[in-house]
């Protein structure tokens, strides 16, 4: 069996049915919960500054180009970096029990990504070029190895002074533990998460991110200090994200392959140590050795971003909320109030942040737009409820309509900005199909929308191979980054939904093959508190 064939059983085998969901435990086993902070034992920890000033940044800010001057690579701002993507942004307590939550959405909380830096000397940080391993409950870097400059002027020959880079693993087994065989799917979601997280967090300083996507898992590897065999869970490197005070570019910019295998003969420190004890083995091994990526040079199809432009905003169109606040405040909704109503230009500011393919995070993909939304519209004032359909890429229009074959006379809504395609697909009541889709659960029915990330999914696969499945549930999930913070911004909250069932959706639409597939799902409205919850800041101690 081929690759490919390979990730096509996977994803057949882990779809839900209404009938049969996706092998996973029938309990869970809270004794042996997988720890969800790994540490290095035996590394170095330099600690960041927990006490940053954000001055009056405001959110909208983020996504309007030269809004933000790049500021200088220093201890502050790699701080700032991390305490805006992937820290704790807050602790939840009830009763005895108390558990983080993450500036980084996880399904179910579980947080399977782990977050590098790779760098040159940084003022106030380190003299030496070296390696680290984020640490979130401590808001610190872990060395794992320092190395001489010459080698990482060597490596980073091509690219503009002032560049470093994050790079994301998965440890897979925390979401194992309490998804079973589909977790590799919301592993992928949680490593788009991030990547939207870090970008924005990027763009709040000035600066470009773009994931530098020639590299294979075995450079990867190599960069991250993955490559040793560790007795404890295995870190699988998923991607290395360039960070630079230049926009990052498409040109065949690459760090030196020679370098890169210096790598391996360097002196790493530290242990990491076990989450949990011995694990259930749930077949997640083999679609993971099935989407390695070997270093090659392919190049992906260029898209004309003259027909993805956002609307320039104006002064008026800023909202004053801080970025800060919006960031730290993210919660995922865990349950829906079934009355709150938005205005529909708030519904298609929030599809306009979607589309904006120039801006922040969806500019650090490299590839065309794969992902389209099929939105369940339930409470928005002045838009009919309905089946809408949000086209990311406008020359696939026809191929969707054609695919679609569900669908009613495809009608512009009214109101409909110019720079989004959305189309009303069927106009009626949707509330319980979207519940039963969403695995029967009133949180998609009770908001004020909801809605399906469909792929597009055989043609990418089959032209990239197998290595480009993961991708499509990163895209899924900087879209979902996107969501959860326009809702914050607008007061409202929202939720992805990693269970829903996949083949009821196809028939909802009329996909005939796979073509496209359902791949995540989110919602979006007005949450109801849970009063039984304490909240708790991050971080107890200030640096």
């Amino acid at each position: 069996m081929n690759e490919l064939e390979n990730v096509l059983n996977y994803h057949q085998a882990t779809k839900h049915h209404q009938n049969a969901y996706a092998k996973g435990p029938g309990r869970l086993d809270w004794a042996n919960q997988p720890d969800p902070f790994r540490r290095y034992t035996g590394s170095r920890l330099i600690s960041l500054i927990r006490n940053l000033s954000f001055g009056k940044l405001l959110y909208d800010d983020v996504f309007i180009a030269g809004r933000i001057s790049p500021v200088p690579l220093n201890l502050q701002s790699i701080s700032q970096l991390f305490y805006q993507s992937l820290a704790i942004s807050a602790w939840k307590a009830m009763g005895n029990v108390k558990w983080a939550l993450r500036v980084n959405p996880s399904s179910g909380n579980l947080h399977p990504t782990e977050g590098y830096l790779l760098c040159g000397p940084v003022d106030g940080l380190n003299d030496k070029p070296m390696v680290c391993h984020y640490a979130p409950k401590e808001h610190g870097l872990e060395v794992r190895t320092e190395f001489e400059a010459l080698l990482w002027d060597e490596l980073i020959a091509a690219f503009p002074k002032g560049t470093f880079f994050v790079g994301l693993t998965s440890i897979h087994w925390r979401e194992e533990w309490k998804y079973g065989q589909r977790a590799y799917r919301y592993c992928q979601h949680d490593v788009g998460h991030a990547i939207g997280a870090i970008s924005i967090a990027a763009a709040s300083l000035g600066w470009h991110a773009r994931i530098l996507d020639y590299l294979g898992t075995r450079e990867l590897s190599l960069l991250l200090g993955c490559f040793q065999q560790q007795d404890a869970e295995q870190e699988e490197p998923e991607v290395l994200i360039v960070i630079s005070p230049e926009k990052c570019t498409d040109n065949g910019i690459k760090l030196s392959g020679d370098e890169i295998k210096k790598f391996k003969t360097l002196q790493w420190s530290g242990i990491a140590k076990h989450l949990s004890l011995p694990r259930l083995d749930w077949g997640v091994a083999d679609v993971v050795g099935a989407t390695r990526k070997q270093c090659d040079g392919a190049r992906y199809e260029s898209h004309p971003f003259n027909h993805y432009k956002s609307k320039s905003e104006t002064h008026a169109d800023i909202r004053p909320v801080s970025l800060n606040k919006i960031i730290h405040q993210r919660r995922s909704a865990v349950a829906m109030d079934g009355e709150t109503r938005i205005p529909r230009k708030t519904f298609y500011r929030i599809l306009e942040k979607i589309a904006a393919l120039q801006s922040p995070p969806l500019n650090v993909l490299p590839w065309k737009p794969f992902i389209h939304l099929v939105l369940f519209v339930h409470r928005v004032d002045g838009l009919p409820a309905g089946l809408y359909l949000l086209v990311r890429d406008p020359s696939l229009k026809n191929n969707l309509q054609a695919a679609l074959t569900q669908a009613d006379e495809w009608i512009r809504p009214d109101g409909c900005p110019e720079n989004i395609e959305l189309y009303c697909l069927i106009e009626r009541n949707v509330q319980e199909a979207s519940r039963q889709i969403s695995c029967f659960q009133d949180i998609a029915s009770d908001s004020c929308f909801s809605l399906g990330m469909i792929a597009e999914f055989q043609k990418p696969l089959e032209q990239y191979g197998a290595w480009f499945y993961p991708r499509l549930f990163w895209e899924a999930g900087i879209i979902g980054q996107v969501l959860y913070l326009e809702a914050e911004a607008a007061g409202i909250r929202s939720t992805g939904i990693g269970c829903f069932l996949d083949d009821a959706m196809h028939a909802v639409l009329g996909f005939k093959d796979i073509e496209y597939q359902d791949l995540y799902h989110f919602t979006v409205g007005g949450p109801v508190e849970d009063v039984r919850l304490t909240t708790l800041p991050p971080y107890s101690e200030q640096s």
